[in-house]
């Protein structure tokens, strides 16, 4: 009955679910070139470290993580947060589908292939005081966008983790140790799946690749990451 305006300032827009064109120039689409696994962008073409299956970052050389891809559709700067921490905590679930839209195109090959589509889980107490999980309304719009399964109680996060936003990435690593798991008789779900993990932000990728060794140890035969944005990798970004 009201008109519909911007998802983030109040400026009148043509349909419900869009953007002015300041707001939405604002927005730093993540696109090539990337690493071709954890997908973090890289400043110019040329830069990682060649492998068959493209470039990688020096962190995915090092030691590659669980997952065999990850996609997101944007940067994680001021335009981003302006979507992503709203609603994430201050219950504007209603931008869980533009979200889903952009994550769509982003990652479009990894939802193709995909059987599956779990969301990282929070922890129950976490999830008691946010009211909703954030990645499970993400795969739950794209799973209707795809047609692909979707499973939101399949993974647990059986132990609570303090924040993991000031640790480094062997800190992120350890914290995370032991803090996933399945539901109990989930595994028969998993064998020979081809898996989805849906999240809104992926930073060192330490999240993920705990989620990912997880499902692969159960029988999924591969696990790819979706997330609405990705946090730039400050070394590489950083002038020479």
């Amino acid at each position: 009955m009201l008109p519909p305006t911007c998802l983030t300032c109040d400026t009148l827009v043509g349909e419900q679910g869009g953007m002015c064109s300041a707001c939405f120039s604002r927005l730093a689409f993540v696109t090539a070139p990337l690493c071709e696994v954890c997908g973090v962008p890289f400043p110019h073409d040329g830069a990682g470290s060649r492998q068959p299956e493209g470039f990688w970052c020096e962190a995915c050389v090092a030691a590659p993580p669980a997952f065999s891809a990850a996609r997101a559709a944007l940067r994680y700067d001021d335009g981003a947060k302006a979507l992503i921490l709203p609603f994430k905590h201050n219950d504007r679930t209603e931008l869980a589908r533009p979200l889903a839209r952009h994550m769509a195109r982003a990652g479009a090959d990894l939802l193709r292939a995909a059987d599956l589509l779990i969301p990282v889980p929070l922890h129950r107490w976490r999830l008691f005081r946010r009211r909703h999980n954030q990645a499970a309304l993400l795969a739950s719009q794209l799973s209707r966008m795809s047609g692909k399964r979707f499973d939101p109680m399949l993974l647990r996060r059986v132990r609570a983790t303090k924040p993991l936003g000031e640790l480094g990435a062997r800190q992120r690593e350890m914290a995370l140790v032991g803090a996933f798991g399945l539901a109990p008789g989930s595994a028969r779900k998993l064998a020979g799946q081809r898996v989805l993990l849906v999240d809104d932000v992926l930073t060192s990728g330490a999240t993920a690749d705990a989620c990912a060794r997880v499902l692969i140890g159960s029988g999924a035969v591969a696990v790819a990451v979706l997330a609405v944005a990705r946090v730039p990798d400050p070394r590489i970004e950083r002038p020479s």
